[in-house]
């Protein structure tokens, strides 16, 4: 087996967008990204006692994310920094926060899988999560959601000389996905035999070694994974959920909802997130698709 460890084939490239910065988010023609102002001007941006106004004064923030998600959430040995679609969005709310989202001394991206993300922003060791997270109501009881800030569908990944076309092939057979995700559930009730992993990276590995015949989740994670193996995996059928992508935030700070909203809405309105797209998951050749309707916070 060959295992070709790059991010080069869907472009998981540098934050390359015009950030929301304070005072100036919206702006448009600046050349590159606009750097977040000085933790000062954020001064009376946000009400006093409020989780953004403690954040921003104290000039930090931990952000789980995805390390093994190419094109959505990837760090690989080398990087400073994380990068790819989920990553570019937590940037933006960063940025908002008057916080440098580039600084590693003011911005710890922590590597948060599937199994942790709830515990993570229970217990305060993360401030936001944007790690693939699909939001449903069993979460949005025990932790704040807001968004979605992108719509994908579940599929099935295999290898490329497999004669599986769907879910459906996969009755009675065992098929991988990541340990507390949606995706382990939704192959669960399609009648195939859910293997759990820590992540999705380990899922591919046993997929390509054939420990496995398949996993499966979200199509857009499946195509990133599949561009590592180098023709060795293939993605097949058709969608057969909804999965609604948004952000994670702690239980006990409920105004942070609004304010997450309000960035995500910005971010469409000035083609930021448009352009953090393009530049990630956009440059596989996927077409751009329209935002999708935030939830009300009420």
């Amino acid at each position: 087996m060959r295992f070709t460890r790059t991010k080069a084939a869907l472009a998981v490239t540098a934050l390359a967008f015009s950030l929301a910065a304070c005072g100036d988010a919206g702006e448009e023609g600046g050349e590159g990204a606009a750097a977040p102002e000085a933790a000062s001007d954020c001064d009376g941006k946000f009400e006093e006692g409020s989780r953004m106004a403690e954040l921003a004064e104290a000039g930090a923030i931990n952000v789980g994310v995805r390390f093994d998600q190419p094109g959505l959430g990837f760090k690989g040995g080398t990087d400073e920094l994380p990068s790819g679609f989920d990553v570019s969005i937590a940037k933006l709310l960063v940025a908002d926060l008057c916080i440098d989202p580039d600084d590693t001394d003011a911005v710890n991206y922590e590597e948060t899988i599937s199994d942790n993300r709830e515990p993570y922003l229970e217990t305060g060791r993360v401030d936001l999560v944007a790690a693939s997270y699909s939001i449903t109501d069993e979460r949005r009881e025990i932790v704040g959601q807001a968004g979605p800030y992108f719509l994908t569908g579940q599929q099935v990944l295999v290898p490329a000389d497999s004669d599986v076309e769907s879910i459906e092939d996969l009755k009675g057979e065992e098929v991988c996905s990541a340990s507390g995700s949606t995706s382990l559930e939704n192959v669960t009730a399609a009648g195939a035999v859910g293997v759990p992993a820590d992540t999705y990276s380990i899922c591919a590995e046993q997929v390509a070694d054939g420990s496995v015949p398949a996993m499966s989740t979200d199509g857009s994670i499946l195509l990133g994974l599949a561009a590592q193996y180098d023709g060795e995996l293939k993605v097949v059928g058709e969608e057969f959920s909804e999965e609604r992508i948004g952000i994670g935030y702690s239980p006990d700070a409920p105004e942070m909802c609004q304010w997450i909203t309000d960035v995500l809405q910005e971010s469409y309105d000035n083609g930021d997130w448009e352009a953090a797209f393009e530049e990630t998951l956009g440059a596989s050749g996927s077409e751009t698709p329209d935002p999708p309707e935030l939830d009300s916070c009420e």
